[in-house]
């Protein structure tokens, strides 16, 4: 579990420097250099992650269990986890019509990954990994909103095309999971 929280600690914890931080982000960059910024933020993401997959890992190894879901929250985790994956898409795909209307459409993606995560199973590996990350979604997205509706940014207008290649792209990464990349993955069929 050490190892879990000390990941979890290091990746969402970078993760949220622009989340709490958010100027003292940009006055770092401004002085030593974006390009020095990112490889540190890449370094310690990474780090973080590894031990992270490590941690939840070891957790599935000796399972405490909090509670026992019910088959029709994992049969509902399937619909959100490929919604999530398209939002998720969204995040990289300019001109869609989810990037105009959310803004934001990473966090969303995610906090509906973890939702459904939390949704389908009930270990306290899972209550803490996907717990986190639907807090950090929640707190990133609201924040994220505020910011931009302060500063008065407006997204770049959608095009239907770009939206149908972000819905083809997150089916695309979601038949991959689905049909055995979770499987090797995290050792369990979603299916």
């Amino acid at each position: 579990m050490l190892m879990l929280v000390l990941g979890l600690l290091l990746f969402v914890g970078v993760h949220s420097v622009g989340i709490v931080a958010y100027d003292w982000r940009i006055h770092c960059q401004t002085r030593i250099g974006r390009e020095f910024w990112k490889l540190g933020f890449t370094v310690i993401s990474i780090t973080g992650f590894i031990l992270l997959i490590y941690g939840y890992a070891q957790t599935r190894t000796v399972p405490v269990y909090i509670f026992e879901p019910y088959l029709w929250t994992r049969q509902l985790a399937l619909p959100l986890n490929w919604f999530a994956l398209i939002l998720i898409s969204a995040a990289y795909i300019p001109g869609n019509h989810f990037k105009q209307k959310l803004g934001h459409p990473m966090y969303a993606g995610v906090k509906l990954w973890a939702l459904a995560h939390l949704l389908a199973n009930g270990r306290l590996g899972d209550l803490l990994l996907f717990g986190i990350f639907l807090v950090w979604a929640i707190v990133g997205f609201s924040v994220s909103r505020r910011r931009d509706r302060r500063d008065g940014i407006l997204y770049a207008p959608a095009h239907i095309s770009r939206t149908a290649i972000t819905v083809l792209a997150g089916t695309a990464v979601g038949a991959i999971f689905v049909h055995g990349l979770h499987q090797f993955l995290m050792g369990v069929s979603p299916l």
